[in-house]
């Protein structure tokens, strides 16, 4: 998720033949030639079976609960071998998903229902097409792949996630975010272009481009791909990127420069000195000043902070803050953040000498430091024990906030957090910074629908055993009920809460018992943007060919 970042990849079900050759279309043709040279174009893709040592490695994702039995794996290493996957599978009736990174949070990957899984891994080119004057990366690369060949070879980056494993096709699919966000908007803010395997009503599958040109008769495919989610059109196989208003020729003038350093300040909020007032002093300044600070001129802009509540039980609250090192004032700016949230003192501050929710511990930067921009962005992307561990299994709910948390909410989150009969350190509930310049785009212009929010919030748990998962699953299906107990247990779109981000996928949004709002989790997800979506869903996959259990239905036809 992010950002802690999270985590969803492209996904999408389709069906399968067993075998057979199928013509690659033109388009696709035409596309492979702007591959990079030395670039991989092997005529097959690799097969991995059931019984082959690498298949148990194969499905499944990060979440360890969500595991598949497909028939095959088909490793992908260009649009043509997509092409021909998603044609074997329309002709031969079989469902069809597609992995990237591997950080669904939901089962829309591997799920009983799938019998192929496209994983897209080998697509992790990252490099310049003269010809759109825009930057390429392939839908299998890691954030962490790109962010280190933008920069090194450009200057370059997207403003895109923290979480350095997390694969593109997922993370810019539903509209993408993290530290520099305040300052450069969303990842999907600067995507020009995607290109996408998708499969019309004569049941061929064929690749498109689609861009955001006002003149491309494909434009509103490349705006169902700036929020609405993987999985529900096609399968994307490379993204374009160049900031809107960029002119010229020069790469290293068509993408956003990240600050040549950045001011990193880690630090530890012990549960010893956060009793109810103080607890909530802390999570009321949190909410407070992400609305002051919000505007996208605002001198905060570039600043960046997760605070992570986690439970008692882990023994501390982690706060993580990143601010533009380049500024003048920087060293005063993060005082003044750091002073007014922990309350002018009044909330004890140490150094996060233990890991924290899914943070390890960082004593080194409870001084604030300085450090090159890659240089933080790789050692924040991996410093992650949850990333580490393959085998955690997972349960997670999300809201985006336009104001801070009430004192009643904020009551209801500590009763949790401090319960005695539940014992995770790795429950956590984590506050996260939004807003700037994000919010500078207009809610229809994009899929992202939420464009006002000022933070997010996540909950959480991460457990190693299927043993745990009830205590684990209700857990966090209790706090986040209790704290939206007014609205049937979900944020509703209103005055305070804007719904849900879909990169965050939870599993329980579509069940009426457990959300009990009567807001339809697509409301949650996607707001007034939904119709389009549906009207794209009907003109780009008329068959229904990709879809998992949260996808977009298409819009219904007109009686003749």
């Amino acid at each position: 998720m992010t950002d802690l970042n999270r985590r969803s990849l492209l996904t999408g079900t389709v069906a399968l033949a067993a075998s057979g050759a199928v013509a690659v279309s033109p388009a696709a043709q035409a596309h492979a030639s702007e591959a990079p040279a030395g670039g991989r174009t092997p005529k097959d893709a690799v097969t991995v079976l059931p019984g082959d040592p690498r298949y148990e490695a194969l499905v499944v994702g990060n979440n360890a609960r969500w595991v598949g039995r497909p028939e095959a794996v088909r490793l992908v290493s260009s649009t043509e071998q997509v092409v021909r996957a998603v044609q074997e599978a329309v002709d031969g009736g079989k469902r069809l998903s597609v992995r990237g990174g591997g950080h669904c949070y939901a089962d829309f990957v591997f799920n009983p229902a799938v019998q192929l899984v496209i994983d897209t891994t080998p697509m992790h080119a990252v490099y310049f097409d003269e010809r759109r004057r825009a930057f390429v990366v392939e839908a299998g690369a890691t954030l962490l792949q790109a962010y280190e060949e933008l920069y090194k070879n450009w200057g370059v980056t997207i403003p895109g996630g923290r979480c350095y494993s997390v694969g593109a096709g997922g993370h810019v699919t539903g509209g993408g975010y993290g530290f520099l966000s305040r300052r450069h908007g969303l990842t999907i803010d600067h995507l020009y272009a995607v290109e996408v395997v998708v499969v019309g009503a004569d049941g061929r599958a064929r690749s498109v481009v689609a861009t955001r040109e006002p003149d491309d008769p494909h434009r509103d495919l490349w705006w169902a791909h700036t929020g609405a989610g993987g999985g529900n059109f096609g399968v994307v196989t490379r993204f374009w990127f160049r900031t809107p208003g960029a002119q010229g020729t020069d790469p290293a003038g068509l993408l956003v420069r990240p600050p040549r350093e950045v001011l990193v300040n880690a630090a530890a909020l012990p549960w010893s000195g956060l009793d109810l007032a103080n607890f909530t002093a802390l999570v009321r300044n949190y909410g407070r000043w992400h609305e002051r600070n919000s505007d996208p001129d605002s001198p905060y802009a570039t600043l960046c902070s997760f605070l992570t509540l986690c439970h008692q039980s882990n023994g501390t609250v982690s706060l993580l803050t990143q601010i533009d090192g380049t500024l003048p004032n920087a060293e005063r700016l993060l005082a003044d953040y750091l002073a007014e949230l922990t309350d002018g003192g009044r909330i004890t501050v140490a150094p996060l000498s233990r890991p924290a929710g899914e943070d390890r511990a960082m004593p080194e930067l409870f001084t604030p430091r300085r450090l090159p921009w890659l240089t933080a962005t790789k050692y924040l992307g991996s410093n992650n024990s949850a990333l580490a561990n393959p085998t955690l299994r997972g349960t997670h709910k999300s809201v985006y906030l336009r104001q801070g948390f009430t004192d009643e909410q904020i009551a209801a989150l500590h009763r949790h957090l401090t319960r005695t009969d539940h014992h995770n350190p790795t429950s956590t509930v984590s506050l996260l910074s939004y807003g700037g310049r994000i919010n500078s785009v207009r809610p229809e212009e994009t899929a992202s629908v939420q464009r006002d929010s000022k933070f997010k919030a996540l909950f959480q748990s991460l457990w190693p055993d299927e043993a745990a998962d009830e205590a684990n699953i209700s857990w966090t299906r209790e706090i986040y009920h209790d704290v939206f107990a007014s609205t049937g247990g979900y944020p509703v779109p209103g005055t305070q809460t804007d719904g849900c981000y879909i990169n965050y996928a939870d599993t329980d949004i579509t069940d009426p018992a457990l959300n009990r709002s009567g807001v339809p989790w697509y409301s949650l997800y996607y707001g007034a943007n939904y119709p389009r979506l549906q009207q794209v869903k009907a003109a780009y996959d008329p068959r229904g060919v990709f879809r998992h259990p949260q996808s977009i239905t298409p819009a219904r036809r007109p009686a003749p």
